[in-house]
């Protein structure tokens, strides 16, 4: 019997499996019926915002036309309202126009009336018409006054022009005086200029490093000057002394209607010099002329006859680089100008 149960048991559980498997497939066949709903259910939804989009597009649509139709009525309110307005001035100015017809079948006494008015205002217009012809008359006698004073002041300018001319003929004529009076002063003085030299070529005769070159005297500065010092000294005072002589008559010749002086020019040659005295040449050829006229204005020659200048190494006589060429450079010249 006990057998007979185990068997029992063991047939039901194949079956109870057979059911289990059977819901199993039941509650598959049941989720896929589900999503394939789902699934069109989706596509329905989609399709339902596609037309609803479309319709959304429309309505904008039919909004925007709308509101075009809506201005356009409006405009089509104003050009009405217009041509009502219109219409309404025409009807007042016909009415108007056929009141005036028919003032004018009113009798004569109204006519003779309107003709008394026309008379009045004719009055009045020839009235207007004479105070213009007045300032128009006014207008032609003050334009006359101008014409007269425009040919007065065209006298006067021509009689202007006449003195200008002859201002200018007498300036000429003084020009050429005044240059015939320079040239001749010019003459004077280079006549001096030449008797000046002269004489220092007899004082001087025979002295190579003092000579005369064209317009000027030329002093070598180491007659004159120690090596980088411009303090007067040495052998050249002698003829410095003679020179200043030879100016001293010179003043004495000369008229003193001609203006002239002595010109001092310092030159050095290209080699630098860069002391606490002389920063450069210019200095030092600068300073030499000064000391040079003062010299002369301590012999007795007037200051205002005399003018120092420093050229530094800018004017050389010879542009070799040798001891020779160098000393050449170094020089004080002596020129006789105005």
């Amino acid at each position: 019997m006990a057998r007979a149960r185990r068997q029992a048991r063991q047939d039901y559980w194949p079956g109870f499996v057979d059911a289990m498997a059977s819901l199993l497939l039941v509650i598959i066949f049941l989720l896929s019926v589900f999503m394939l709903a789902q699934f069109f259910l989706s596509q329905e939804i989609l399709g339902k915002d596609s037309a609803l989009t479309r319709l959304n597009s429309q309505i904008a649509e039919l909004t925007e036309l709308l509101q075009l139709e809506r201005a356009n009525a409006e405009d089509f309110e104003t050009t009405i309202a217009s041509l009502s307005a219109t219409l309404s001035g025409a009807e007042a100015e016909r009415d108007n126009l056929q009141q005036q017809l028919a003032g004018l079948d009113i009798g004569t006494d109204d006519k003779d009336g309107q003709i008394a008015e026309l008379s009045a205002d004719l009055s009045t217009q020839k009235e207007i018409s004479s105070e213009a012809a007045a300032q128009v008359a006014l207008l032609n006698q003050q334009m006359s006054a101008l014409r007269s004073q425009i040919a007065a002041l065209e006298a006067a300018l021509d009689a202007s022009e006449l003195r200008d001319s002859s201002s200018k003929t007498r300036i000429a004529d003084l020009g050429r005086r005044l240059n015939l009076a320079l040239a001749q002063r010019v003459q004077d003085l280079s006549r001096y200029r030449s008797d000046f030299f002269g004489q220092l070529r007899e004082i001087l005769a025979g002295r190579d490093d003092i000579r005369i070159e064209g317009d000027r005297f030329v002093f070598q500065s180491e007659v004159l000057f120690s090596a980088g010092d411009a303090e007067v000294a040495g052998a050249g005072l002698e003829d410095l002394d003679a020179l200043a002589n030879a100016i001293k008559q010179l003043e004495i010749q000369i008229p003193p209607e001609i203006p002239w002086v002595l010109r001092i020019d310092g030159h050095t040659d290209k080699r630098p010099i860069k002391t606490a005295r002389f920063p450069s040449n210019w200095e030092l050829s600068a300073s030499r002329a000064i000391s040079v006229a003062k010299y002369l204005v301590d012999q007795g020659i007037s200051p205002t006859r005399l003018v120092a200048a420093g050229f530094g190494e800018f004017q050389p006589i010879d542009t070799g680089e040798t001891d020779e060429a160098y000393r050449k450079n170094r020089r004080i010249e002596f020129k006789l100008t105005d």
